[in-house]
């Protein structure tokens, strides 16, 4: 077994530990003073608190002995390519795919489709925000290879999205924002960031700590416009149902 990759796990427990800690306290303080829960179900949460510590933690060692050096390495590789354009559509695909692992987005497409009754179906959703994260690391790519400011991508995003939220379905206003938390997740944020950080830092002329980082900030928006997108092909869909059904009669 490889020494090397257990390196700095007990920080790791310990910091796992401190982070689910307070959760457990308040957890345990309600339930003794206003839930009560039989003991199987008790023994259930237990159980699913160890796996959650043990998971977390494994998943954040493997985040320092792998994701990041990783990421970190295929970034300074694309900029070796003398076709450095080639970093926009690789970021896209790899925006796409990551999206498929982030557990967040797995859970809010779950909750969506449970909530709305199969309304809003979860592979819709999650192909939606697939499109947006992968559109936003496009964009990041392409901000760090053309030095773009941050703030000219931003700012009109959010403006734009505020604009649609008044014409989109209001059940999709809210799971937008929350869509853009979701996305910005463990997989987006220790893969696709260090490989941006890597691109940045083997670019002459660009610092990783002004142009690498930003591209969550793109992550957050992004899904919040493709979703808000669907709320509007909704929304038309179901005005074309009323005026077929107002015909018909």
């Amino acid at each position: 077994m490889n020494i090397h990759v257990w390196e700095g796990f007990g920080e790791v427990l310990w910091e796992v530990a401190m982070a689910l800690f307070p959760m457990l306290i308040f957890f345990l303080f309600f339930h003794f003073f206003f839930l009560k829960l039989p003991k199987k179900k008790l023994k259930d949460i237990f159980v699913g608190m160890v796996l959650t510590f043990l998971g977390l933690a494994l998943f954040l060692q493997g985040v320092h002995v792998g994701f990041m050096p990783a990421g970190e390495a295929m970034g300074q590789i694309l900029v070796e390519k003398s076709a450095r354009w080639i970093v926009i559509p690789i970021g896209f695909i790899l925006g796409f795919l990551a999206i498929f692992a982030e557990p967040a987005v797995r859970v809010l497409n779950q909750e969506v489709e449970k909530v709305s009754g199969g309304y809003i179906p979860a592979k819709v959703l999650l192909y939606t925000l697939s499109i947006g994260v992968a559109i936003s690391v496009a964009l990041a790519m392409l901000r760090i290879l053309w030095d773009i400011s941050l703030w000219y991508l931003v700012i009109p995003g959010y403006v734009i999205a505020f604009l649609i939220a008044f014409r989109s379905k209001k059940d999709f206003v809210s799971i937008a924002f929350d869509a853009g938390g979701a996305a910005t997740g463990p997989m987006t944020v220790t893969f696709i960031l260090s490989i941006a950080i890597g691109f940045a830092s083997g670019m002459e002329g660009r610092d990783p700590l002004m142009d690498g980082f930003g591209m969550v900030a793109l992550v957050a928006l992004t899904p919040i416009l493709t979703v808000l997108v669907l709320g509007l092909l909704y929304g038309r869909k179901e005005k074309e149902k009323d005026e077929q059904s107002a015909e018909s009669a």
